[in-house]
């Protein structure tokens, strides 16, 4: 048998393990799937007595990660939806909508009758139809342990000139999953990959389907050529043309009982049309070999289509395995891929202008003394490491490190890309604390980035802050938001059951309601203080202070840096229990 042969061959039984895998997944995931309906149920049934449009002020939404932010087409807006946040002990989804107002900096919720159920993971989708529609696909619903899983196949628009939502039924589309991609290309929306999974199993998709924004109907599409491997968390990207560009992911792979390997993916496909973009037409992948400066292995990035004819990514995490345990090295950098000159580069500040201009004279003035130019020129090549912390409410420090690059060493460069890069070695700046799973968008060539998470140790950070940069002058990111400590909720397991019974009743965002309505409560008259006695408050303050001792005598940090850390905590749990008191 020749090699073409032995290819398709493969090729079969490689779609019949697949198909076969489906089909256990299916099975096993069918019963978790009825137990969480029910409770789905019972969260649609609350948004049901929901009969009018509503729009509130409030301030930043809580914490998340995996919803989605979105432009408005024709607004200075964008438009949160969805997200899930875990606490230690219990995960959170959302189907909240809010709508920031870029001029303003200013957040909106708008409550709306009949909202998709809450979900994470999934995707949106904008389009400029009828005065503008945010389209959403898929994702997934957790049971409160985030040991179940329930993943959507339903397709939502949201009309946002009536600011009314509707599902659209039509058949023949993707199966539930989550962690593909979407994107909406000459009146149809492309979906390719993700995954489902159940408590055992799983399986990781890289099928490709298409749903016509006329029609309303759902093709599933048959490429030629050899595609990507089943994958999720990928970046998906359109031409101008009206092709498709895949790049990365995340996949895993049984490779004993209990056992997992998952693979990062560092490839790039192009799914090419020989047409007009309609059903019919013939699509074709072929692989993609890039220039540049690629992206460092990661998964868990964001992405968005940036101005000039590129798109970007931005963070992520690359996860170091181990037998027990996963260490995570985050992410905060930038990367752009030119789709036009198939070359990849990183995002480099270049500084305000006037401060670019002071630091050419002082380059000038420096250029006089041999020992000024060789720490200059160490300046422009060595990473430079910033280290921030934070205290969360609880007294736990999160320490931030941030590893700023120096420009990148490349043989061809175009004008523009070297004139980018010889800016970009500049002082370190204010920038996002490094994070995956956040949520991007671009809005007149500004890139704004919200929330995510990170790790520390076995503690999970779930973020609520905004940062802004101009992609067109890559000066500064410009904080929006800043990170509230206050927000960093933490319970252990080990903690008791009494706390744990506190917050029956908030999985889904009942909580983000309340904190709303308080929030414009304390702003319009006194400040709302718990009921507690000084001496039960005392108490807290020894346990949580005691908790932290504990835990920092245990570390392995140095003793001059303990007792910086000892001082900056103390301090900032005097003030805390201070302010609490009075």
């Amino acid at each position: 048998m020749g090699k073409k042969g032995k290819r398709e061959k493969k090729g079969k039984g490689a779609e019949k393990t697949a198909a076969k895998m489906e089909r256990k997944v299916s099975r096993r995931a069918k019963k978790e799937e009825e137990d969480l309906e029910a409770l789905i149920a019972e969260f649609q049934n609350l948004d049901a007595k929901k009969t009018q449009i509503i729009e509130t002020s409030c301030p930043p939404p809580s914490p998340r990660l995996n919803g989605s932010l979105s432009a408005h087409p024709e607004k200075d807006e964008l438009i949160l939806f969805g997200g899930e946040y875990f606490n230690g002990q219990k995960t959170y989804l959302y189907n909240e909508l809010y709508v920031y107002n870029i001029r303003k900096n200013s957040w909106t919720k708008v409550e709306i009758p009949n909202p998709p159920p809450r979900r994470c993971a999934h995707q949106a989708a904008v389009v400029p139809t009828a005065g503008g529609q945010l389209w959403v696909f898929g994702g997934e619903f957790a049971s409160p342990s985030g040991e179940q899983f329930y993943h959507y196949k339903d397709l939502w628009v949201l009309h946002l000139a009536t600011k009314t939502w509707e599902q659209i039924k039509a058949s023949g589309g993707p199966s539930g999953r989550s962690g593909h991609r979407m994107v909406a290309c000459k009146r149809q929306l492309i979906i390719f990959g993700g995954f489902h999974e159940s408590m055992r199993d799983y399986i990781y998709y890289n099928d490709v389907y298409a749903f016509n924004l006329d029609s309303f109907t759902w093709s599933k599409l048959a490429p030629s050529g050899i595609g990507p491997a089943p994958r999720s968390g990928c970046q998906m990207a359109t031409t101008p043309e009206g092709s498709m560009i895949i790049y990365g992911g995340y996949s895993k792979q049984r490779i004993k009982k209990d056992v997992d390997k998952g693979t990062l993916h560092t490839d790039m496909f192009l799914l090419k049309t020989e047409g007009s973009g309609k059903e019919e037409d013939k699509w074709a992948w072929s692989r993609l070999n890039p220039s540049g400066v690629k992206p460092t292995p990661r998964s868990g990035f964001s992405v968005a289509i940036g101005p000039n004819n590129r798109s970007l990514l931005f963070g992520g995490v690359h996860d170091e395995e181990e037998e027990e345990s996963i260490e995570g090295d985050f992410f905060n950098d930038i990367y752009f891929y030119d789709i036009g000159k198939n070359r990849w580069f990183p995002g480099q500040l270049k500084g305000p202008k006037s401060e670019k201009r002071k630091r050419r004279r002082g380059r000038q003035a420096e250029a006089e003394s041999a020992g000024d130019e060789e720490v200059e020129k160490q300046a422009l090549q060595g990473p430079v490491e910033i280290v921030k912390e934070v205290v969360a409410e609880d007294g736990t420090v999160m320490t931030i490190k941030q590893v700023i690059s120096g420009p990148a060493e490349e043989k061809e460069r175009s004008a523009s890309e070297e004139e980018e890069e010889e800016d970009g070695a500049l002082a370190p700046q204010v920038e996002p604390c490094p994070r995956s799973n956040a949520m991007l968008a671009v809005k007149h060539g500004v890139l704004y980035v919200y929330g995510g998470m990170f790790e520390v140790g076995d503690r999970q950070f779930t973020l609520s802050d905004l940062y802004s940069i101009d992609l067109h002058k890559m000066e500064e990111w410009k904080v929006l938001v800043e990170i509230d400590p206050k927000a960093q909720e933490w319970l252990e397991e080990s903690e008791s059951d009494e706390e744990d019974d506190d917050m029956e009743g908030a999985e889904g965002g009942e909580e983000e309601e309340e904190s709303c309505e308080e929030e414009s409560e304390d702003e319009g008259g006194e400040e709302q203080h718990p009921s507690v006695q000084p001496d039960e408050k005392h108490a807290d303050y020894l346990s949580r202070t005691e908790h932290y001792w504990i835990k920092l005598a245990h570390s392995n940090m140095g003793p001059d840096a303990k007792e910086k850390k000892v001082v900056k905590v103390a301090h900032a749990m005097a003030k805390t229990f201070y302010e609490d008191s009075f």
